[in-house]
């Protein structure tokens, strides 16, 4: 199993274009990504497909984003690339077939694999409730991760984007049930969510802003339109730091993230990082226009640091 990412440099590009997935290529150029993805790898992709809602809800990944992303993998050759989801509101079959998704995995040749099914390995956690989970056997094959979701609000994990996406997707409803609730994943869930990260290391992160859901998530919530806003980078906590900040939140209000920044994870303080495209500041600027109708910004002139001193 993997023991850390690809990038240890907490790498975050922001960009905005007409096009989410044109904005997600020249983020994805901005990254060192030849040190992500290199030539012969097994590359896992997971999006965000918790439930068969359309993806103009915020609910679920854009289709012709998805397709653009495994594209743009291709180019450095790979050895096999993988779509590896494992929905928690609807079977993942359904999710596959009445998005469309499916037609685009034929179209590409890429794998698929339902990861709420076997086989399995075991994987041990630091949690109080579950100290082990079962995890499809492919988290031992793969030499990249990619997590690719929508920004969300979410009624009990704060937030929903990069890290969640994986702790949630990869644990099977075979073992923990729909909605992964059985075994006791909600008793905890950021203790849950924060377990999972500090054992699979997410190479790249993506988080998409261009449909995201204010009120409540992860799929009943308000989406937002804000065309083509996209987060991308090398360190998931800092990814979702920036996806957090969109949503007025700093890293302490959102409780799996500061663990995951205090137990040395990833980075959470902005001035730490190397932002580059768009700014902090005019992303935020750009989100609470479109989500409240007016400039809520944490980070006007002048960076806030981890606790929001000025």
């Amino acid at each position: 199993m993997r023991k850390n990412r690809r990038v240890r440099e907490s790498i975050v590009a922001i960009m905005k274009d007409n096009k989410e997935e044109v904005s997600m290529v020249k983020a994805l150029d901005l990254l060192p990504i030849e040190k992500i993805v290199k030539e012969g790898d097994i590359v896992a992709i997971t999006p965000n497909w918790v439930k068969a809602k359309p993806p103009y809800t915020g609910t679920v990944v854009g289709p012709n984003t998805l397709q653009t992303l495994i594209q743009y993998i291709k180019k450095k050759n790979p050895q096999k690339i993988y779509i590896a989801v494992g929905s928690g509101g609807d079977p993942t079959p359904k999710v596959l077939s009445n998005i469309g998704y499916d037609k685009i995995i034929e179209q590409e040749n890429v794998a698929f694999l339902d990861l709420n099914y076997g086989p399995y390995v075991e994987m041990e956690l630091e949690h109080g409730t579950i100290k082990t989970t079962k995890i499809n056997q492919l988290i031992d094959e793969i030499d990249v991760l990619i997590s690719f979701t929508q920004l969300k609000q979410h009624e009990e994990a704060t937030m929903s984007a990069g890290i969640k996406n994986i702790a949630l997707g990869w644990p099977p409803a075979e073992i923990h049930g729909f909605p992964k609730k059985k075994l006791g994943i909600h008793d905890d869930l950021h203790g849950f969510i924060t377990a999972i990260a500090k054992k699979i290391p997410v190479d790249l992160t993506i988080v998409s802003a261009d449909k995201s859901m204010i009120g409540t998530g992860p799929s009943d919530g308000k989406a937002i339109d804000t065309q083509g806003l996209i987060i991308v980078g090398t360190d998931p906590v800092a990814t979702d730091t920036i996806g957090a900040r969109l949503l007025g939140f700093l890293p302490q209000g959102v409780h799996y993230l500061y663990q995951l920044y205090r137990q040395g994870i990833g980075i959470a303080e902005p001035e730490k990082m190397d932002i580059r495209g768009t700014s902090l500041e005019e992303a935020e600027r750009i989100f609470s226009k479109a989500a409240f109708n007016q400039e809520i910004i944490l980070d006007k002139n002048k960076i806030k640091n981890l606790h929001g001193n000025q």
